[in-house]
């Protein structure tokens, strides 16, 4: 019986695979790793080629710059990976399963990184995928093999992630840069004392212990930190009928819980923090608002950051509730560059303590690019990441502070309300999409503001330091 055992456990492990062709398609992978299609494919990964704006962008910038595959190789790889070429007036209702989507197969199948932007990620196209777990477990569907280029630790350098996250134009303008802040911020330093690096996957793929994969024919067992999440929040959310909607938005709040904080420096010899909401009555008469990153491990809002708006609202009132000055309050059909804030806007004389933060892209002739292939240059308005844990470095303050003249008015200031708000897109662009008949009119007002909660703060006459007039925090 024993032998009988033994040659049965060979012919399995050395049975055929699953062809290439089924092992592309995320429902195969389904059968065996249910929890992980499940998180998948309620994500902006499974939405990525079915995203209305990404079909009405990539149309439109067809025809006024043939773009080729520029936006297909990262929004819909593994069609351009089995030789789709043409992309005019792309219909994501034509794709199989195998090629909706940032797949399964795409990921796990990478066997080089070839370049880190525009999608430099090369595929085997074999039965192995590729994974982190050490000493993956026998399984009939596929070869299987550690890659230390998914695994979360030091060798990781997120190559995988940044080669699709940092995106050069046709014109040669580095336009998303993601990866490249990464690897200019502390989070890439490879320092075990303080558990560094954190990889891309470290906060956007969360570890849990569980069991990796399930069904007849595996034997895998429960792995320490083994599953990572595969629903991968961040900024974007689906504005189309999807899977998962709801945790999509809990993931995102997650995300951002305590990432930004209105707060103050944290003092040299320790302790809490003074507020981050102060009313300066010198020079003056001002109220100041200080914005700090915290576990980020890129600029905020990053990514498609000329398309993106994170601003701060304020709202100074007197003893009585009546408004006294506000700043950043944008209706839900504005976007903020429309409510001529000079502060939001960083221009005049205030730009240095800007509140709006976004990069500002202009095309050839100085007026704002909607489109990424009009950009001939852009400047970044962005908050910072840590970059050095050296409290006595001149680079340890990554902070941003806002500061709003309010003149006499600083007397009359009896409570303010201050937070940041962050949208994915503005209406100039997707009105823009609309005008040109690429993008239904109902798409354009379903973008939702994502509101920080954790960044929310409230300064009161009443607890504010009678020193430094900031916030107790």
């Amino acid at each position: 019986m024993k032998y009988a055992l033994l040659i049965f456990l060979v012919a399995c492990s050395s049975a055929p695979k699953d062809p290439v062709a089924e092992l592309q398609d995320p429902t195969t992978c389904m059968q065996c790793h249910p929890q992980h299609y499940d998180q998948w494919s309620g994500s902006m990964h499974a939405y990525a080629s079915q995203d209305p704006v990404f079909v009405a962008m990539n149309n439109r910038g067809q025809r006024e710059a043939q773009l080729g595959t520029f936006c297909a190789q990262c929004h819909v790889p593994m069609a351009v990976a089995n030789g789709r070429t043409d992309f005019t007036d792309f219909d994501p209702s034509t794709l199989t399963p195998a090629e909706n989507g940032i797949t399964c197969y795409f990921c796990h199948n990478v066997k080089d990184v070839a370049a880190d932007h525009n999608n430099g990620l090369q595929l085997a196209m074999d039965q192995t995928m590729r994974g982190g777990a050490k000493n993956p477990a026998e399984t009939p569907a596929h070869d299987s093999e550690l890659d230390s280029k998914l695994m979360a630790s030091a060798s990781n350098q997120s190559t995988m992630c940044g080669s699709c996250h940092d995106v050069v134009t046709p014109a040669g303008v580095p336009l998303e840069r993601t990866y490249t802040e990464w690897q200019a911020s502390l989070f890439s330093q490879n320092d075990p004392s303080r558990f560094l690096p954190v990889t891309c996957s470290g906060c956007h793929m969360i570890s849990s212990t569980g069991v990796i994969a399930q069904g007849p024919g595996l034997n895998v067992g429960t792995r320490i930190d083994g599953f990572h999440d595969h629903s991968l929040p961040a900024i974007d959310q689906a504005i189309t009928d999807f899977p998962n909607k709801d945790a999509q938005a809990t993931g995102i709040e997650t995300e951002l819980e305590g990432a930004i904080a209105i707060v103050g420096p944290t003092p040299p010899g320790g302790g809490a923090a003074p507020g981050g909401i102060c009313v300066v009555p010198a020079d003056g008469g001002a109220i100041t608002v200080r914005l700090d990153s915290f576990q980020i491990g890129h600029m905020y809002p990053s990514g498609a950051a000329q398309d993106r708006r994170a601003w701060v609202e304020l709202i100074a009132y007197d003893a009585s509730n009546t408004v006294l000055f506000s700043s950043g309050v944008v209706a839900d059909n504005q976007d903020p560059e429309d409510i001529g804030d000079p502060i939001v806007n960083c221009t005049g004389a205030g730009s240095a303590s800007c509140s709006g933060f976004w990069d500002r892209a202009v095309k050839t002739d100085g007026t704002p690019a909607h489109f990424f292939w009009e950009v001939a240059s852009e400047t970044s308005h962005q908050l910072k990441p840590q970059v050095t844990s050296d409290p006595n470095s001149p680079n340890f303050d990554h902070s941003t502070t806002a500061e709003y003249q309010i003149g006499a008015l600083t007397a009359q200031v009896d409570h303010i309300t201050a937070r940041l708000r962050t949208r994915p897109f503005t209406y100039a662009m997707l009105n823009d999409l609309v005008s040109s008949n690429d993008l239904p009119a109902t798409y354009a007002s379903s973008i939702t503001t994502v509101e920080d909660i954790g960044s929310m703060k409230m300064w009161t006459k009443a607890t504010a330091s009678p020193v430094t007039g900031c916030n107790p925090n």
